[in-house]
């Protein structure tokens, strides 16, 4: 493993996408349980994208444009569904004294449904882990596995991280409901910004 592999991934997963909003309106609104459930529900989507990458299906989203373009748009319409959601739902991201714990099913579907539903992740193992992985030669689908567990985990600390931030912050915020009222409405252009981010892609 080199440390150009670690070094680029780590520069991957701490740029702010939608799993690090995702979970930093968890730990901002629900407290830390929420977070970690959030940054695993994230990490658990990539599963699936790995899992196109080996089977071949990746190929699929990178040679057809209708294959690409139907991923893509499920996935804007869902960071669409998700900004709505919060502007409409106030309680999407109401902090709680008590901690205020969601079921933890809930939390982790919405994490796996940001990461499955967006094909940039796919596109990222296509082009990135070959590059570390030798073609043809013995054991390579085991240096693909381990770089993958390895990128997971990255993204998984890195995710907690931000929770864990999110968290120290929102004490802050406890008393002030106007505060709290700004950022549902920050996070829900956020969403928005990386729904067009993406649709433009």
């Amino acid at each position: 493993m080199s440390i150009a592999f670690l070094l680029t991934t780590l520069v991957v997963v701490i740029t702010p996408g939608t799993g690090v909003v995702y979970t930093l309106a968890a730990g901002l609104s629900h407290g830390r349980r929420a977070s970690v459930v959030a940054a695993f529900g994230c990490t658990l989507g990539i599963v699936p994208h790995l899992a196109a990458t080996i089977t071949g299906l990746s190929a699929l989203l990178h040679t057809s444009a209708a294959a690409y373009a139907t991923v893509k748009y499920l996935g804007v319409g869902y960071l669409l569904f998700m900004a709505w959601s919060m502007l409409r739902d106030k309680e999407a991201l109401t902090v709680e004294r008590e901690g205020g714990p969601r079921p933890a099913l809930r939390v982790i579907g919405s994490g796996v449904l940001i990461n499955v539903l967006n094909p940039k992740l796919t596109m990222f193992f296509v082009a990135f882990l070959p590059q570390f992985v030798p073609a043809g030669k013995p054991g390579s689908l085991g240096l693909m596995l381990q770089l993958s567990a390895v990128f997971m985990v990255l993204t998984f600390a890195v995710f907690v991280a931000y929770g864990m931030f999110a968290v120290a912050v929102r004490g802050h915020v406890l008393s002030r409901p106007r505060v709290m009222t700004g950022i549902r409405r920050v996070f829900a252009f956020g969403f928005v910004a990386l729904g067009v981010r993406l649709a433009m892609a």
